[in-house]
């Protein structure tokens, strides 16, 4: 049954605004006045079928459902489902709690589709863009085996602990991403403005400048000249290479590179290991099959080489070899990671252990996240410090001279 939204006035003359599901824009209508309100306008929530048959609304291009209202919505919906609620009632205490319209709709397009007799998980896979597809096949393997709730509420904490990895992670470069920035515009200010007031003045007593003095008031006027050019060079380069890594071969390179570039390389390798041991503790552990499991997990991989190694593991599993076996005739993948899944395919308790290989493994890169922070903290503040002491040998030296030669 299509959904509308609507905005319309009570009997008190208060505007009220909201979702309505109706067959038609007139049923929609009949139905707000059966309730006591006088419709002023009433849209449908347009739906686009693209070429791939997803769905995508017409109202909101731009717009998507942030991790943060995913979690929430998750969260949500699993405890409703838990209380004994029907999906349907549950969706309809979803919307009357949603704030953003975009959400107000989305959720509505949902319901409507479930009201429709789809199931959640086709209903899911008409918005690919908000809902990945790991969230569809936990959702799709929950109903399948009947415990929706139980499935929503590890789904749930699986995205509440990414959300907090991420978050970790981003806080951690912040301190680092901000003392560059000011660095930068106070070294540009400084050769832009100060050196050559400061130093136009010993210029124009014919003076002969000290060799460091010159350098800096070269710098100064290739910096005053040329530096807007060389900022749309680098920036036109940073164009060029981002497009250049569409290309899937020097893509495939660069992503290897990365994985054994020297310190960066254990902080790549532990960041994607995290997703893939995590997305495969979530997907095993809620009844998805281990051939499955294995796509979806390598799906969220952001490594394209170590994608490629999973689909080689994969590939291995489908003739019939053991998943500690197949992952450890990978490189990339940490010793640890491996016994444990053996481990756990020995006791049968293979959900468990992948989750205590992924609680590991975000503990780790945690901490290669905050040693790489706290290393890049005062190599930044001495390299600024270095600079700035030039700047700054450059403008006393030529009044060093001075004095002596007053003296």
């Amino acid at each position: 049954m299509p959904a509308f939204r609507y905005e319309a006035v009570d009997a008190g003359g208060a505007t009220r605004k909201g979702v309505v599901n109706a067959d038609s824009p007139r049923a929609a209508r009949a139905d707000l006045r059966t309730q006591g309100l006088t419709p002023l306008n009433v849209e449908a929530i347009a739906a686009q079928v693209d070429a791939s048959g997803a769905t995508t609304r017409s109202r909101g291009i731009g717009e998507r459902l942030s991790q943060v209202e995913l979690a929430l919505f998750t969260r949500q919906l699993a405890s409703l489902l838990e209380a004994g609620l029907p999906l349907e009632q549950a969706f309809t205490a979803l919307l009357e709690q949603a704030e953003r319209p975009y959400l107000r709709d989305l959720i509505a397009s949902i319901r409507s589709e479930v009201t429709g007799g789809s199931s959640f998980s086709t209903a899911l896979s008409r918005h690919p863009r908000d809902f990945a597809e790991i969230y569809r096949a936990l959702v799709s393997s929950g109903e399948q085996i009947g415990q929706l709730a139980r499935v929503l509420s590890r789904l749930a904490d699986y995205i509440e602990r990414r959300n907090a990895l991420v978050q970790k992670v981003r806080l951690a470069f912040t301190y680092p991403a901000i003392v560059t920035v000011v660095a930068f515009a106070i070294v540009i200010f400084l050769l832009t403005y100060v050196v050559p007031q400061i130093v136009s003045v010993f210029a124009n007593t014919k003076q002969k400048l000290p060799v460091l003095t010159v350098m800096m008031l070269a710098v100064s006027d290739f910096t005053r000249a040329y530096g807007i050019y060389v900022a749309i060079l680098l920036g036109g380069a940073f164009w060029l290479w981002r497009r250049a890594l569409r290309n899937p071969d020097l893509k495939r390179r660069w992503h290897t590179w990365l994985l054994n570039a020297p310190v960066y390389g254990k902080f790549e390798r532990s960041l994607n290991t995290a997703r893939f041991a995590s997305t495969l503790a979530i997907t095993t552990g809620s009844g998805v099959p281990i051939l499955r499991a294995l796509d979806t997990s390598r799906d969220t991989l952001s490594n394209v080489a170590m994608r490629e190694l999973v689909e080689q593991a994969t590939a291995s599993v489908r003739e019939g070899v053991s998943l500690a076996r197949a992952l450890s005739a990978q490189k990339h993948f940490p010793p640890m990671l491996v016994h444990m899944i053996r481990a756990g395919e020995i006791t049968g308790e293979l959900p468990a252990m992948l989750e205590r290989a992924a609680n590991s493994q975000q503990a780790d890169l945690e901490r290669r996240t905050l040693t790489i922070a706290g290393l890049l903290e005062p190599v930044l503040i001495l390299a600024m410090g270095l600079v700035v002491l030039l700047i700054v040998l450059a403008v006393l030296m030529p009044i060093i001279e001075i004095n002596q030669l007053v003296q």
